[in-house]
């Protein structure tokens, strides 16, 4: 059985990810409007109300991923290690993919070219596919 409970690992995964991209936003918007910093309009490239939340996004990812990693690992009838890695590197691969194509692909106002969200977004974006992949194997050892 390579996984158990696929549709509330998908479930935990797509919630998260939907959870965490609002938070972001929601910072880049309040660090706009209540702190006053300059929007995308107002400065090069998305903005320093969004430059500013760069460092949180790696956060937000290893405290989201992890209380849903904990979340899916504990509904395994046996939960294990390598359970935990191949949720956690299923999560990676499709956020991957997804912001691809969602934040680089697809034309809309926040989208960024491949160099921005893959070269001048390091060291974050590694990190918070680290931490995307890390959710289940810490939630895992939380489940222990």
């Amino acid at each position: 059985m390579i996984m158990e409970r696929f549709g509330i690992s998908m479930i935990c995964f797509w919630v998260c990810y939907i959870l965490v991209t609002w938070i972001g936003i929601a910072h880049t918007i309040f660090n706009i409007k209540v702190l006053h910093m300059k929007s995308m309009k107002e400065s090069p490239g998305m903005g320093e109300g969004y430059e500013k939340t760069k460092p949180w996004h790696p956060l937000y990812n290893i405290i989201l991923f992890s209380l849903f990693g904990f979340i899916y690992i504990n509904s395994i009838s046996a939960p294990t290690l390598s359970a935990a890695l191949i949720t956690g590197a299923i999560w990676a691969g499709i956020c991957i993919i997804f912001d691809l194509v969602g934040w680089v692909l697809i034309k809309h106002p926040w989208r960024l070219t491949f160099r921005e969200f893959y070269i001048d977004y390091q060291p974050w974006i590694t990190l918070i596919y680290l931490a995307i992949f890390m959710g289940p194997v810490v939630g895992y050892y939380l489940v222990r």
